[in-house]
């Protein structure tokens, strides 16, 4: 660089190894400079962004870390550690040892579950038995499948007409899920488990329907969903009610693509805001056609507690509510470093591995069965001293690397929410992280891929009206369709008083 100051005639001039130059040539070689430097962080960030590309497409998308460990056999390919290791004084040791046939490993098949009904065939032997005492039997069981089948139910009511003509008599038809509909509440139940739980469109449906000699059209089946629906809605109010009632909530969303009449051969993209009551164990999914910050703001216009999203600036403006605080996810903030190792592996490395003891705490709480105010003291004492070791390490490394790159983006991002990231250790009813939320939401990816959109907004809200469901079923390790075709059978004559008892997973208070 240019740094010896020489004043001639004047002017200012500046001189490296005696050759002098004016100020406008020394500015322009600045200005170089600075370009080559922004050149060269805009093509280091390019790299980055190459790599995380190819590991999208071709590589794994496991985000497990496994720290270096020193009792670890290395292959030999740390220069380094193998420099090392050739200083070390050496021995060599030799030994006979008898080398034995190698076992082969024996699948072990699994019994199979003995609530399956049994159909039983004896067989006899070829030969005369006349005369034979039985001594045993040898049993072989296999597993068979029979292709689900319909079945018509006949509803006869006979009339009767009283003696002395006082009138006509006829028994009481049960209420249906849809009035003076020909759909039952198993098949309107398989027909939404199909679609939302495994992801099977109604086309689909209806060509499987065609195999087993039964025609419906694809127009038939989304009137019953939608009449399924509006029988359903009250349920999904309550369900919404229970939510909002809860005092510790976590929140996510997910975009959902939603053809529209605006967009002529193209879809708006929409969105599901998913919010998860962990200590009442409820899923709630709230579309939106936006992703803007009106959509949680309105949700959770008088919801009071602790709120845990990712660091997505909409929910920037709880933090200015009373009565609300704000929790961040861990999980993501590691997911930052995780993504940074290819970058600089030493720094992501030493986070990772501080983030990992985090976790160990939490697997500690989990597998001592401790209760919230327990697992609090826990993490006073060994998860806290963690979090400050690691935000002093993090400030100090963070004028040590480029803001631009991965693992200043990653060390930025943490330092930006770690407020409301070590909260979660001042409460034991907290998590460490939301990934419980994104679990729910899974389903609407898997979704995503098989019937690709949504046919209109009404039918996206029909949709989180399911997943809500569906995701609750789940959380509370309910079996959906029996529990959709036991709700669609009582829920048309059920009291609106006690809707909530329908809820999966329900259980009543105990009087106090």
């Amino acid at each position: 660089m240019f740094r010896s100051l020489i004043m001639q005639n004047g002017q200012d001039n500046y001189s490296e190894r005696g050759v002098f130059i004016t100020h406008e040539e020394y500015e322009r070689i600045q200005q170089i400079l600075a370009s080559d430097h922004e050149k060269d962080l805009r093509i280091s960030y390019l790299e980055q962004e190459l790599a995380q590309l190819k590991r999208m497409i071709f590589g794994s998308k496991s985000e497990r870390f496994i720290p270096d460990d020193p009792g670890q056999l290395s292959l030999g390919l740390d220069i380094e550690q193998q420099q090392e290791s050739e200083q070390q004084e050496t021995e060599d040791v030799a030994y006979k040892r008898r080398k034995g046939k190698k076992k082969k490993e024996i699948p072990v098949r699994l019994p199979i579950p003995s609530h399956i009904r049994r159909e039983e065939i004896v067989i006899e032997p070829a030969e005369d038995t006349t005369g034979a005492k039985r001594i045993g039997e040898e049993v072989t069981e296999v597993l068979e499948y029979i292709q689900g089948k319909f079945y018509v139910k006949r509803i006869i009511r006979p009339k009767y007409a009283l003696p002395d003509e006082k009138g006509i008599v006829i028994g009481t038809l049960p209420s249906f899920p849809i009035p003076r509909g020909n759909a039952g509440p198993g098949l309107l139940a398989h027909l939404l488990i199909s679609k939302f739980q495994d992801h099977l469109p109604f086309y689909r449906q209806v060509q499987m329907f065609k195999r087993a000699d039964i025609t419906i059209a694809e127009s038939t089946i989304s009137g019953w969903f939608s009449a399924t629906c509006r029988l359903l809605e009250p349920l999904y109010e309550t369900l919404i009610k229970k939510v909002k009632q809860s005092d510790y909530l976590m929140a996510d969303e997910t975009p959902i693509p939603v053809l529209t009449r605006d967009k002529p051969g193209a879809t708006h993209k929409g969105y599901y805001w998913d919010y998860y009551s962990p200590l009442d164990k409820l899923v709630c999914f709230d579309y939106r056609k936006g992703r803007g910050r009106e959509g949680p703001l309105k949700f959770l216009e008088e919801f009071r507690g602790a709120l845990q999203t990712d660091g997505y600036a909409a929910y920037n403006e709880f933090e200015k509510r009373d009565g609300v605080t704000l929790l961040a996810c861990l999980a993501h903030g590691r997911r930052k470093f995780e993504k940074s190792k290819d970058n600089d592996p030493k720094r992501a490395g030493y986070a990772l591995k501080k983030i990992q003891e985090l976790y160990d705490v939490e697997r500690e709480a989990r597998e001592q069965d401790l209760t919230f105010e327990q697992r609090k003291e826990l993490r006073q004492k060994a998860s806290v001293p963690i979090l400050k070791e690691l935000e002093t390490w993090m400030r100090d490394q963070l004028n040590q690397v480029l803001p631009k790159s991965a693992i200043g983006e990653a060390i930025t991002y943490s330092l930006k929410l770690w407020k409301r990231l070590t909260r979660y250790t001042e409460d034991g009813r907290w998590e460490i992280d939301n990934n419980a939320i994104e679990n729910s939401i899974r389903v609407v990816a898997l979704g995503r891929k098989n019937y690709m959109f949504a046919g209109s907004h009404e039918a996206a809200q029909n949709a989180a009206m399911i997943y809500s469901f569906l995701g609750t079923c789940k959380i509370n390790n309910v079996e959906p369709y029996a529990w959709l075709k036991d709700v669609l059978t009582r829920i048309p004559d059920h009291s609106i008083q006690h809707l909530e008892e329908l809820i999966p997973g329900y259980q009543p208070k105990e009087p106090k």
